[in-house]
């Protein structure tokens, strides 16, 4: 979900608007077309009017349909297609009011006015695209076609709903276009944080986010460089050092005691042992991809160990299924395994390491006393606890190098008197 963070909220930010936009115009469409029916169905008063006189002068049927015939209006005489209309069609408004005519009545007593309240009922039919009146009275009723009114067609709202639909999805549309950049950038930087230095993030926009890329590029330039940089040094200086030690191992074999050809024999072994290491952090921490990563048998990663540790196998006891299996680095994963192993005979009283899984883990089990710091402080680069023993204090710095490259870590814990390490 955080990773689509951006397009997340674009898109809510489209869907509100089209809703608010569709609900306004929703609200807005049932209003006109109130005020479209409220408007036309005025009209009722003036055909009750003329059908009022019509019956109260008893005027003949064709001075009615002449009177309507003004205003556009004609009679449904055929009582079967006005009950048709009355059964088919929509009623759009039906209102009931009351009509008073006046007459002047003689009597005993004189002249005097007499009122005659009639109810009156008239309905807005909408009938085959035609709006029909239909006026009720005590006296009868009439069906009313009119000729000149048209039902409410809302094509101006849904052509003004169009416009602006099409042009928020449009400018989302344009919105999105631009973020796309932004959307292969974070792919890029993933790649770059996964140790692909080739990448590159060199773009020819100039917007804000071809910006932010070109300045990538750059930091991606100069980080390439130093790292170029720093393994050709190292890798220099060790071949420089291998020569020296070499001619050096040579003229120990020259001095004329056995103490002091010892002695110098020791200091170039340790030195020697000292590049080898070096050579190996410069191989871990230049690990840039997984082509070199495949899928091996656990057990036989181990053996190799014992092998390169070049350690009594009665030593280590191993306790793992011949079906486990790790993708890994062979070399490198079996240098961390030996460096356990090399810990354990230097540091358990009885040079005996035991290696077996637990949940799934990679454990190494050896008795001696539990660690006077914490982890952290052993995985440092030239810590150790001892100074007589014969290390550099690189061995499990190198243990916990390796196995960030295989985005594992190295864990501790005591129990009962035995030191467990974990390649977790």
């Amino acid at each position: 979900m955080k990773k689509h963070a951006v397009f997340i909220t674009v898109l809510f930010a489209l869907i509100v608007t089209l809703s608010s936009v569709s609900a306004i115009f929703w609200e807005f469409y049932k209003l006109n077309k109130q005020q479209y029916i409220d408007h036309i169905f005025t009209k009722y008063s003036v055909i009750t009017q003329i059908y009022r006189d019509h019956k109260q002068k008893k005027n003949s049927e064709i001075m009615l349909e002449a009177n309507l015939a003004v205003y556009n209006l004609n009679t449904v005489k055929e009582k079967s297609k006005q009950n048709q209309i009355l059964r088919a069609g929509k009623v759009l408004k039906r209102k009931g009011f009351e009509s008073i005519n006046s007459a002047v009545m003689l009597s005993t007593k004189g002249l005097y006015t007499k009122n005659t309240v009639s109810r009156l009922n008239a309905t807005m039919i909408v009938y085959m695209k035609t709006i029909y009146f239909h006026i009720q009275t005590p006296a009868g009723s009439i069906m009313i076609k009119d000729e000149e009114l048209q039902p409410y067609s809302g094509l101006n709202v849904i052509y003004a709903y169009s416009t602006i639909f099409a042009i928020i999805i449009i400018s989302f549309m344009l919105i999105l276009q631009r973020l796309k950049p932004l959307i292969k950038l974070r792919r890029k930087v993933a790649l770059f944080g996964k140790g692909d230095l080739n990448i590159s993030f060199k773009t020819k926009s100039l917007d804000e986010i071809g910006l932010v890329s070109n300045n990538l590029e750059l930091a991606r330039e100069k980080i390439q460089n130093l790292l170029e940089s720093r393994t050709l040094f190292l890798r220099n200086i060790m071949h420089e050092l291998k020569t020296p030690i070499a001619k050096g191992t040579i003229a120990t074999q020259m001095l004329d005691t056995q103490k002091q050809r010892d002695r110098f024999s020791s200091i170039f072994s340790r030195l020697e042992a000292l590049v080898e290491e070096f050579a190996m952090i410069e191989e871990v921490t230049s690990v840039s991809s997984k082509k070199d990563f495949k899928e091996y048998r656990l057990v036989d990663i181990i053996d190799g160990a014992i092998d390169m540790a070049m350690v009594d196998r009665g030593n280590v006891s191993v306790v793992i299924g011949g079906d486990a299996k790790i993708t890994a680095n062979y070399r490198l994963y079996t240098t961390a395994i030996k460096n356990m192993i090399d810990n354990a005979m230097k540091y358990s009283p009885d040079s005996h390491i035991g290696i077996l899984m637990i949940n799934g883990e990679l454990c190494f089990e050896s008795r001696g006393d539990c660690l006077a710091h914490p982890l952290q402080y052993y995985i440092e680069p030239f810590t150790k606890d001892n100074p007589s023993k014969n290390s550099f204090g690189l061995g499990l710095y190198l243990v916990d190098s390796i196995l960030k490259a295989h985005n594992q870590v190295l864990a501790h814990e005591y129990v009962s008197g035995v030191n467990r390490f974990i390649f977790a």
